[in-house]
């Protein structure tokens, strides 16, 4: 008997698994002074990420361990902060369950928490003194890598972004109490792509914000939001910088891509450009090649840029793009959100001058080193972009689109004609802020 063959599949086999076995990630950590739970590992103040690149407080975050006693080791001790703060963890690509452990056994707390690039996983969660909750969330993990050798064309902007390096970090805001954290790498998800422009990309500073980043905390586990968009982008420079190839390589079946692209499109002036020509031709193949992989297309027509005209109604700026956008949709037979409809809903509820609270709109000296006002019409603030987000699961429900059942329990009955009050909506800024308007208007 010829023993090789055999020697080589076991050997293959062996290889195979411990590929495996290194992509595997399952951490849980215990924060605080006290005694450390069994199976977790403790993290002091001082943890830092620059210190041992696994994990850690990271960017000179600043906290304030706490060991309160009490039999259960894994709450009897915590961390508090009453400044946003940072905690990175190394891991390779890939979608991770995260599980918080919020609470204090002798006082209140407060937490919202972002990942990576401010997307959004948890808004206000409250616990009264002796309260502790255990809430769960999914982030996608991306790199640059394609698998036949390739990488990704990142923008200068891009390659110092959060989404973009080699680890999960979650940013803490409000009044953390933060008591134990486990991330494992998870496998059975499934994964939302969004492809798009400075309205869905998720933006790293205040004031700017996307609908793409707000929209992960109102999904529920069981679902992953992967954005792959970037400011200024096309269809066509989007595609060019290997972008789609990048989430065809990883795309499963039965997963989702979210198409919203018009407001750069607009803007080529070739012969073959325009509406019903390259964009209608670049969409159709978008959505070609995804259902190649197995996957669900989701065309979204472009957010509407405030503008009013003399009727005070928001005027269309975009010419045919969203008119292209729903005959592409119809002509390949796929859901269709129109938030272009939905966005000018919006600001026409809002009226001309409060739905500036809805964009970049800022008097002078709102952030560091702003010596004068800031004034855009199309990219959206946090409030803005987190309506914006609404609208989309709006559409999500209203298409009956399979993700729908992971809607989380506390969405309301959201009717863009009736927005949130601006003046009441509060969000947490984050510690980065740019003066710099994102690529793309």
């Amino acid at each position: 008997m010829n023993f090789k063959p055999i020697l080589l599949i076991t050997a293959l086999s062996s290889l195979l698994f411990d590929v495996r076995a290194q992509q595997k990630v399952d951490y849980k950590f215990d924060f605080g002074p006290g005694k450390v739970a069994k199976n977790y590992i403790q993290i002091l103040p001082e943890t830092s990420f620059s210190e041992n690149n696994k994990y850690g407080f990271d960017f000179d975050t600043k906290v304030e361990g706490i060991d309160r006693g009490g039999k259960n080791s894994l709450t009897a001790d915590l961390i508090r902060s009453k400044q946003p703060f940072y905690f990175s963890v190394a891991v390779p690509e890939g979608n991770y369950k995260i599980t918080v452990t919020l609470g204090d056994s002798k006082a209140a707390a407060l937490t919202t928490v972002k990942a990576e690039s401010r997307r959004l996983m948890l808004e206000d969660v409250k616990t009264k003194a002796g309260e502790f909750v255990t809430k769960t969330f999914i982030v996608n993990i991306k790199n640059r890598n394609i698998s036949d050798g390739r990488v990704v064309g990142l923008k200068p902007r891009e390659l110092t972004k959060l989404d973009w390096d080699d680890k999960l970090t979650l940013e803490f805001d409000h009044q953390t109490a933060l008591a134990a954290l486990e991330i494992t790498k998870v496998e059975d998800q499934i994964t939302v792509f969004l492809a798009g422009n400075s309205t869905v990309v998720n933006q790293e500073d205040e004031p700017w914000a996307s609908w793409g980043q707000m929209i992960p905390r109102f999904f529920k586990p069981g679902i992953a939001i992967a954005n792959h968009a970037e400011s200024g982008l096309t269809l066509g420079s989007f595609s060019g910088s290997r972008r789609l190839d990048k989430m065809l390589s990883i795309a499963k079946p039965d997963d989702y891509l979210f198409i919203e692209f018009g407001h750069n499109d607009q803007k080529e002036k070739g012969a073959n450009d325009g509406a019903y020509k390259s964009y209608t031709e670049r969409l159709k193949m978008f959505v070609s090649e995804f259902k190649k992989k197995g996957g669900i297309p989701v065309i979204v027509t472009s957010t509407s840029r405030r503008s009013f005209g003399a009727d005070g109604k928001t005027q269309n700026t975009l010419g045919d793009f969203p008119d292209a956008a729903r005959k592409v949709a119809a002509a390949e037979n796929v859901a269709l959100i129109d938030l272009n409809v939905m966005t000018a809903k919006l600001y026409d509820a809002l009226g001309e001058e409060l739905s500036k609270k809805a964009l970049v709109h800022y008097a002078a000296n709102s952030y560091p080193g702003q010596d004068k006002p800031l004034a855009d019409n199309t990219h959206f603030n946090p409030y803005g972009a987190y309506e914006i987000a609404k609208c989309v699961v709006l559409g999500i429900k209203s298409q009956k689109l399979g993700l729908a059942k992971y809607i989380t329990d506390d969405y309301p009955d959201f009717d863009p004609s009736k927005p949130d009050d601006p003046m009441v909506w509060k969000w947490p800024d984050s510690p980065k802020s740019s003066l710099v308007k994102p690529d793309g208007n």
